[in-house]
């Protein structure tokens, strides 16, 4: 008998003498079996209702009623990611640094910016599509823009990026800083030579969340990118995400084939997203 099969007898017996113990197994393996499953189910619905509909058409450069082309709307939501991550990244991390690093402990002001950035991740995305197409589309008088869309979503994914980047600095043991303050490294230098390359990828799975949803959002960037189907030539244009488009195109009902092609390429583009950021963590850690 095997070392296995005697480990795996004690914990069976050892299950059986305690129910409590045992449901819960059972709990967490129904929990397990029915996310994957539906998460399967899922993916493997779009897949096959998209891959059949994936024509050369659908990647023209330019949008047209006949064609529906998903192209331009590929690249305003690769240009909707790096605007929207360029302005909440940096906020994020720095206001994460203040607070775990430069804020005193039991500081009231810490307290209530962790509750505020809970509270505003719990927000429904079209309320700040209506704040953004209050402030940044009409009191800044910057219309329905790339701009506008890209600013509401930072605000959006700030909460996250910054709750995140806190929890990822308060994880690396205090013995980094204590070694590098006893080498006679300032404070300053302590926090982006050491404290910072160890939270990275904690940082790194913060940005990945906040690129999903950016990548997946579209009531908030109806209300302050538009719809418009083409390329933009400023930050200043209309633009249309993929979510949008594939919005646009089921609503319609004239092209769900379509809409179904578009889904598959989204869902490619957040898993290649996603594996770029694993891969960029990784490579930083080796560093």
């Amino acid at each position: 008998m095997g070392i296995n099969q005697v480990t795996a007898k004690q914990k069976l017996s050892t299950l059986t003498r305690h129910p409590g113990s045992l449901f819960m197994l059972i709990v967490t393996i129904l929990a397990a079996v029915i996310t994957i499953g539906s998460l399967g189910f899922l993916v493997f619905y779009i897949l096959i209702n998209g891959v059949p509909h994936l024509k050369p058409e659908l990647f023209a450069w330019t949008y047209n009623s006949d064609n529906v082309s998903m192209m331009p709307a590929i690249i305003n939501t690769i240009l909707m990611v790096i605007l929207t991550l360029l302005a909440a990244v940096p906020l994020g991390v720095f206001a994460a640094i203040y607070l775990v690093e430069y804020a005193g402990t039991g500081n009231k002001l810490v307290q209530v910016v962790r509750v505020t950035a809970e509270t505003l991740t719990g927000i429904p995305s079209i309320v700040y599509g209506l704040f953004g197409m209050l402030f940044f589309v009409g009191y800044c008088n910057w219309g329905y823009s790339l701009l506008s869309g890209s600013l509401t979503l930072a605000i959006m994914v700030l909460p996250v990026i910054m709750r995140t980047t806190e929890e990822a600095l308060m994880a690396v043991p205090k013995s980094f800083r204590e070694g590098s303050f006893g080498l006679g490294a300032g404070k300053l230098r302590t926090v982006f030579v050491v404290v910072l390359p160890s939270a990275v990828p904690g940082i790194l799975s913060g940005v990945i969340l906040a690129t999903g949803r950016i990548v997946g959002e579209s009531a908030a960037v109806i209300y302050t990118a538009g719809t418009m189907a083409k390329v933009p030539s400023n930050i200043f244009s209309s633009v249309r995400t993929l979510a949008v488009h594939m919005y646009r195109l089921s609503n319609e009902g004239l092209h769900t084939d379509s809409a179904f092609a578009t889904s598959v390429v989204l869902l490619i583009v957040v898993i290649g997203i996603n594996m770029l950021s694993n891969l960029v963590a990784r490579k930083l850690v080796k560093k």
